[in-house]
């Protein structure tokens, strides 16, 4: 693979909605502009064949690891 892209996660994103889930965040060591900012992760995988690119995503630091446990333990109590 000749080049890499980067991606995570969208913000601020609701269970259920038909909107892209995930943010192109960065593209290295490829020739390649991207116009849409919010992407479906079957759009991702297409560019990244197509292109032959490795597709990375980015982790969540630990103060929105700790975020996202509390939210789990309380969809499991309710």
């Amino acid at each position: 693979m000749s080049g890499k892209i980067f991606y995570r996660q969208r913000t601020k994103m609701q269970d259920g909605a038909k909107q892209p889930r995930y943010a192109l965040v960065a593209v290295a060591d490829l020739n390649l502009k991207v116009y849409g900012q919010h992407l479906r992760m079957s759009e991702l995988k297409h560019i990244a064949e197509s292109v032959g690119a490795e597709l990375i995503e980015l982790s969540r630091g630990p103060k929105h690891q700790e975020e996202d446990e509390e939210i789990e333990v309380e969809k499991g109590h309710s």
